[in-house]
C-alpha cells in the first residue's frame, strides 16, 4: 500500500510528477491538483496556462487550508494488538508488517504454535483444547495461561480480518473515483507528463464528494481536463493505454490496439463479477427495501454506498470495453442492470417535500433482477429486459447509461471545492471543522460542548 504524503506542501526532493502520481491513491483538491500541473508542464501555451491559473488562483481561498482530508481513510493496523500478543507470549515473533492482514494472521500463527491454535478454528466455546488435550499435546500451561493466550490470539485474528476489509473497501473506494490507477506504476506515470497530468486532475474531479443537493454530480470534464486531454491528442507518443485505465472513453478506447482494449475488457469484466459478490453478500445480511432504496437508521449504508459506486463504475468501464470492440452481442442474453444507492429517509424527504420523488432509475432498478444474480446465471436479464423496462418507467436505456456508456455532451465549468460537513456546503473551513465536531447535520446528537454549551445553539 502506498504510503500518505503532504501534498500540498512543497516536499523537499520531490517534485511536482511525483506529487501529481502520490495523489492518485489519495483526494487532493482539484484547484491543487492544476496548481501542481502548472509546475509539471512547462511548455504549456499563453492560452493554456491562463485556463489552469484561472481555477489555480482558487487555491488561495482561506490561505490555502481546507478542514477537509486530503485522503481516503486508511484502515488502523494492528500495531497495538501485535504488541499486546507479544507480552503475553513474552515472544518478539520475528519480522511483521502491521499494515498486512496477511502478515499480521503468519505472526499470529507462529507464536500460536505453542499452543496448537489453527487460525481456521478460533471459536473460544468450541476450540479450546481442554486439559487432557492439552496434556497429550506438550502445553505445560495453567487453564488461565492458556485461556488468556487463546483468547488474545483470537483478537489479532479479528483484527486482521478487519483490516482486511477495511483495505479492500478503501481500495473499491479508489476504484469507483479513479479506476484502475493503481495499475499505473510511477516509472510509467513519469515517462508521459501530459497523459500523467490529464489522469491526476480528471481522477481529482471525479473524486470530488458527494454535495447534499437534489442535482446529480457535475460532469468530471471540465474546461481543464479539456485542455490536457487537448495536448495528450495533439501528440503521438500520447499513452492512450495508461489514460484509458482512469478514463475508459469511447475517445480514449477508440484509440487502443485490439490487444489492449482486450486485456482493459478483462480487468473490468473481473472486477464487475468480483464487486458483484461482495454486493451480493452484503445484501443477504441488509434489511434494503429494494422499492425504494430508503434505509432506516443502523442500516450500514456507507458499506453499500461505497459497493455500489465500485459496482457501477466497473460496469460502465466494462460496456465501454464492450462496445468499443464491438461484443456487446455476446453478453446480450445476460445484461446485468445498475446498482442504486441507497438514500436516508431525510433526504428521501426532503426530495418530496422539493416536489420530487425517486430517481427514475430507482423504478428500474426494482423492476429487474438482482445483478449478481444475473451474472451468476441465477436470473435471466437480458438487454430487450432492461431497455422494457427502461421504456416502462420514461428511462432513456442508452443516455441513463443502461444499456451504452453514459456521455457527456458540454463541458463543465469549473468551480471552486466547496468545504463540506456531511454532504452541506459550509462558507468557513474552521466554522466547518466546529460543526463536524459537534455532530451538525450527522444525524447524531451534537456535541455541544464543542460550542459551550446548549445555548450557543440557541
Amino acid at each position: 500500500m502506498r504510503k500518505p504524503l503532504d501534498l500540498r506542501g512543497a516536499l523537499e526532493g520531490v517534485d511536482a510528477l511525483d506529487r501529481l502520481y502520490d495523489s492518485l491513491d489519495a483526494r487532493l483538491r482539484p484547484e491543487d491538483v492544476v496548481t501542481l500541473v502548472l509546475e509539471a508542464l512547462p511548455s504549456l501555451t499563453r492560452r493554456e496556462r491562463a485556463v489552469l491559473r484561472d481555477v489555480a488562483e482558487h487555491t488561495r481561498r482561506w490561505h490555502g487550508f481546507s478542514g477537509m482530508s486530503i485522503d481516503y481513510a486508511r484502515p488502523v493496523g494492528a500495531a497495538r494488538q501485535i504488541a499486546a500478543t507479544r507480552f503475553v507470549f513474552g515472544v518478539d515473533g520475528g519480522t511483521v508488517d502491521a499494515d498486512d492482514p496477511i502478515s499480521v494472521l503468519e505472526f499470529a500463527a507462529l507464536v500460536g504454535s505453542e499452543i496448537n491454535w489453527d487460525p481456521a478454528h478460533t471459536d473460544f466455546l468450541t476450540d479450546r483444547l481442554n486439559r487432557e488435550d492439552r496434556a497429550a499435546a506438550g502445553i505445560e500451561l495453567s487453564k488461565r495461561k492458556y485461556n488468556r493466550r487463546f483468547r488474545m490470539l483470537r483478537r489479532l485474528a479479528a483484527k486482521a480480518a478487519r483490516l482486511e476489509r477495511a483495505r479492500k473497501m478503501r481500495g473499491l473506494t479508489v476504484l469507483a473515483a479513479a479506476g484502475f490507477v493503481g495499475a499505473i506504476d510511477r516509472d510509467r506515470f513519469r515517462a508521459d507528463p501530459d497523459s500523467a497530468c490529464f489522469i491526476a486532475y480528471f481522477t481529482a474531479r471525479r473524486k470530488l464528494r458527494r454535495e447534499f443537493s437534489l442535482a446529480g454530480r457535475e460532469n468530471p470534464f471540465d474546461q481543464v481536463a479539456e485542455v490536457l486531454f487537448a495536448r495528450c491528442e495533439a501528440r503521438d507518443e500520447t499513452d492512450w493505454e495508461m489514460i484509458a485505465l482512469a478514463c475508459p472513453t469511447w475517445q480514449v478506447l477508440r484509440r487502443l490496439r485490439a490487444e489492449q482494449l482486450g486485456e482493459l475488457l478483462g480487468r473490468w469484466s473481473a472486477a464487475t463479477r468480483s464487486v458483484a459478490e461482495l454486493l451480493a453478500s452484503e445484501w443477504r445480511s441488509s434489511e434494503i427495501d429494494k422499492a425504494t432504496m430508503i434505509v432506516r437508521r443502523g442500516v450500514d449504508s456507507s458499506s453499500w454506498n461505497a459497493l455500489a459506486g465500485a459496482y457501477n463504475a466497473a460496469r460502465t468501464g466494462w460496456i465501454a470495453c464492450l462496445h468499443a470492440s464491438g461484443l456487446t452481442s455476446l453478453v446480450e442474453d445476460a445484461w446485468p442492470g445498475k446498482v442504486m444507492r441507497v438514500m436516508a429517509a431525510d433526504l428521501a424527504a426532503w426530495h418530496q417535500t422539493s416536489g420530487g420523488g425517486l430517481h427514475p432509475d430507482t423504478s428500474v432498478w426494482s423492476r429487474l433482477p438482482l445483478p449478481w444474480d444475473v451474472l451468476d446465471g441465477t436470473a435471466a436479464c437480458s438487454r430487450a429486459d432492461v431497455e422494457a423496462a427502461c421504456r416502462e418507467h420514461r428511462v432513456d436505456p442508452e443516455r441513463s447509461g443502461w444499456t451504452a456508456p453514459r456521455t457527456h455532451t458540454a463541458i463543465a465549468r469549473f468551480r471552486p471545492t466547496p468545504e463540506l460537513v456531511h454532504g452541506v456546503a459550509v462558507s468557513d473551513p474552521l466554522w466547518a471543522m466546529a460543526l463536524r465536531r459537534a455532530r451538525v447535520f450527522s444525524g447524531k446528537p451534537l456535541n455541544t460542548g464543542v460550542f459551550g454549551g446548549q445555548d450557543a445553539l440557541d
